[in-house]
């Protein structure tokens, strides 16, 4: 099984793809998970450039995600909802209408944000648009709150109950 992990995070070291990394060593045997590094090389949507003239960042997402056999995504709350970039791509990632790669795609929704409340608004915001898009979700939601002190310094997931939740996304 391959699953495709999103950060909705544009920041190198974002606490989303911090979680994001986390997640390729606690997948189980026999599942691959890559994490998708291209968002902030994706440009606005723009319906004037289907379907000849689709940026090839575009395209590259597309396959990734066509590639894969589920989704993982990753996201922070920013002003209690989903970042720019993440609703961007999968602006991008949803089109051609009808026949998209996130069509059908198993998808589990993370997010987090310092807060206690872990981005559980960010949370609720993909998983609407995603009920637009065909993407089925998982019904286990997973929002992290303080999601700042289950860092090691070195930016490894040190918090075991933590650990645990995400192992139990990628099932």
């Amino acid at each position: 099984m391959k699953i495709l992990a999103i950060s909705g995070s544009l920041r190198q070291n974002a606490y989303s793809t911090l979680l994001a990394r986390s997640a390729v060593e606690l997948t189980a045997q026999g599942v691959e998970l890559t994490v998708f590094e291209g968002l902030g090389s994706i440009p606005g949507f723009d319906q004037d450039l289907e379907p000849d003239h689709v940026p090839e960042p575009v395209q590259y997402l597309r396959r990734q995600i066509a590639e894969a056999d589920a989704l993982l995504v990753v996201t922070p709350e920013y002003n209690a909802s989903i970042p720019g970039a993440l609703k961007n791509a999968i602006d991008w990632a949803s089109r051609p209408t009808g026949s998209s790669a996130l069509m059908g795609k198993p998808t589990a929704i993370v997010s987090s944000s310092p807060s206690p409340f872990g981005g559980a608004w960010a949370n609720q915001h993909v998983r609407k648009v995603f009920s637009i898009t065909g993407t089925p979700v998982a019904e286990t939601e997973l929002a992290i709150g303080k999601v700042d002190g289950r860092f090691s310094p070195d930016g490894e997931l040190a918090d075991r109950d933590t650990r645990d939740q995400i192992s139990s996304c990628l099932l």
